[in-house]
């Protein structure tokens, strides 16, 4: 896929979702335009998991463990490039590499995630697991 067709289909997406590595708590405004965005995409609750831990995760969680990291905010353009470029090289055994991993990366920001899907299976109208 080229570059400007992944941007296309999923830099929104990506920086919608971003929120949740960020150092504070996701607010409402922000849980409202994430549970809007993966509607607009019409995505699965596993294809919306493998996004979170295979295409954002690996990236996000750096700027969460750098210690000169700013992670208050992000910086649209630059985080779409390293995105994009890591999308690009996802295959073969690092694909599988992050699978592996997934629950390092995805470890600080999991809870903000399962209450993302509970929020976008409620706008589906569908029940969440009782769990």
């Amino acid at each position: 896929m080229d570059t400007q067709t992944l941007v296309d289909l999923r830099a929104e997406l990506w920086l919608a979702l971003a929120p949740l590595w960020l150092e504070r708590e996701p607010r409402e405004s922000d849980y409202a335009r994430m549970v809007e965005e993966i509607e607009r995409h019409d995505l699965t609750l596993k294809e919306l998991e493998w996004i979170f831990r295979l295409e954002l995760a690996p990236v996000l969680a750096r700027h969460q463990l750098s210690v000169a990291g700013e992670w208050r905010r992000f910086d649209d353009r630059k985080l779409v490039g390293q995105l994009v470029a890591h999308y690009k090289r996802l295959s073969g055994w690092r694909k599988r590499m992050w699978m592996l991993f997934s629950g390092l990366t995805t470890m600080m920001t999991r809870h903000r995630w399962n209450e993302l899907m509970m929020r976008v299976m409620v706008a589906r109208g569908e029940t969440p697991d009782s769990r």
